[in-house]
């Protein structure tokens, strides 16, 4: 089963859009990463065996470096529409 795990983050550029799209895509069970800017949310659509710690790691080190705010907020199945609930891998 497909998740999407989705991400708040203190995105101000392509620049930094793009970095997170490179460090997640890197992740071996990702699928795919979308950013919106304007939002500051990163959607990650991934595999079960990917765990949302991972991800979030990933974007904490990065966040570590740039001064970027990043907060998990959820994951979720694929398909489903985003809530206030946090469903765990």
């Amino acid at each position: 089963m497909a998740l999407v795990t989705e991400f708040r983050v203190g995105m101000t550029c392509g620049g930094c859009s793009g970095a997170c799209t490179r460090i997640l895509s890197g992740i071996a069970g990702v699928d795919d990463v979308a950013c919106d800017i304007e939002a500051q949310q990163v959607l990650v659509t991934h595999s079960a065996e990917v765990e949302a710690e991972t991800l979030n790691e990933a974007l904490q080190k990065w966040s570590a470096a740039s001064g970027k705010s990043v907060e998990l907020v959820e994951t979720r199945a694929a398909g489903e529409a985003g809530g206030d609930a946090t469903a765990e891998a």
